[in-house]
């Protein structure tokens, strides 16, 4: 499933319009990443959980050399599911 495709289940779902189930989406895209952005976590109940953590810097290689290179330290949001997508999807 497409962005374009969840807008409109969405939609159908909540009996909204596609514009007002856009607009819904994006809201909720913007206000995750602002709260991951801070260090926050976002908690819904019975679907998941969204948060950042630290990935330590390494040594990697390249697998076409063979060469030794670094890879640097960077935050990766990581995703939890909940009991009840878990048990949903079984």
């Amino acid at each position: 499933m497409n962005k374009a495709e969840l807008i409109d289940a969405m939609a159908e779902g909540a009996g909204l319009t596609k514009a007002d189930a856009k607009k819904a989406l994006e809201a909720f895209i913007d206000a995750t990443t602002n709260a991951l952005k801070t260090g926050g976590r976002v908690a819904l109940v019975g679907f998941g959980s969204f948060s950042v953590s630290e990935r330590a810097a390494r040594k990697g290689r390249n697998p076409q050399t063979g060469k030794e290179i670094k890879i640097s330290a960077k935050k990766v949001v990581r995703f939890k599911p909940g009991t009840e997508l878990s048990d949903g999807v079984k």
